[in-house]
């Protein structure tokens, strides 16, 4: 089992974002949030954490880089089981992040449209997202990663039976969960960006 402290939220698909948010903040979790997603915690009167604050850079090109940083992935990345990870972060001074709520751009959803042009196609390309996925499901012994809005409620209930705690078992399913979201992710984008190949200069 592991205690969630700190939680990072960054989600495209905002469905039971606010419900997950609130839930967390009552195990008195710390929440770190980007963009939109912050915005959303906020008008709805959550005690959310810019990300900017945490890496000490502002979001930059037009949203393109945000979390891709030391603070967020050291965070993530560092086995809790390894007092040379921990001294690490001690001396860089960032602090683990022990859940990740992260959905990703709708590509997907995206390309459907037949008027879809490359451009918007590009943009819709989610960077920061699966990174931070792949990460936390890598690190899956130390890290709850949740990819599913329909995930929120079992994550929670476990941890309303456990005191704040998520375990092993949860963790595992739900990683594996996420290494196939990120496959599925990439083979969208690798079958449907040939349908711009005619297109001048590709």
């Amino acid at each position: 089992m592991i205690k969630i402290r700190r939680a990072l939220l960054s989600v495209s698909d905002k469905e039971g974002l606010v419900e997950l948010a609130r839930e967390l903040a009552g195990f008195e979790v710390e929440l770190i949030s980007t963009g939109g997603t912050a915005r959303t915690l906020k008008e709805a009167g959550i005690k959310v954490v810019d990300v900017s604050q945490v890496t000490g850079f502002p979001e930059m090109l037009d949203g393109r880089v945000k979390t891709l940083h030391p603070k967020i992935h050291g965070g993530i990345l560092a086995r809790r089981d390894l007092e040379s990870h921990l001294a690490q972060l001690t001396q860089a001074e960032i602090k683990p992040i022990d859940l990740v709520a992260v959905n990703l751009y709708p590509f997907r959803e995206t390309v459907a449209d037949r008027a879809c042009t490359l451009e918007r196609a590009i943009e819709n390309i989610d960077i920061g997202g699966p990174c931070l996925i792949r990460a936390a499901a890598k690190n899956f012994a130390g890290v709850v990663i949740v990819i599913d809005p329909t995930d929120y409620g079992r994550v929670i209930k476990e941890m309303k039976a456990s005191g704040g705690q998520v375990s092993r078992r949860t963790r595992w399913l739900l990683a594996k969960k996420a290494f196939i979201m990120t496959s599925n992710y990439d083979k969208a984008i690798s079958e449907n960006l040939p349908r711009w190949d005619e297109e001048e200069g590709c």
